[in-house]
């Protein structure tokens, strides 16, 4: 039973694109690994700016500096 998990910033992300994310996600592993879609389980987080960070900074702060 594979287990996908993505996280994205919370960023309107509409819930149609998180459709699409999953059914694309869940074909590649049919394509890909021959897994069976009925066992395969995908989530998506969604993790606010100021709780993701890269390279010391939050992403919140790093768009405001224009990174």
């Amino acid at each position: 039973m594979p287990y996908v998990n993505i996280k994205i910033t919370r960023e309107g992300t509409t819930p149609e694109q998180k459709a699409a994310l999953i059914k694309g996600v869940t074909q590649l592993l049919v394509d890909v690994l021959d897994k069976n879609p009925n066992t395969t389980v995908v989530v998506i987080d969604e993790v606010g700016t100021d709780n993701w960070g890269i390279g010391g900074e939050s992403v919140t702060v790093r768009r405001r500096s224009g990174c």
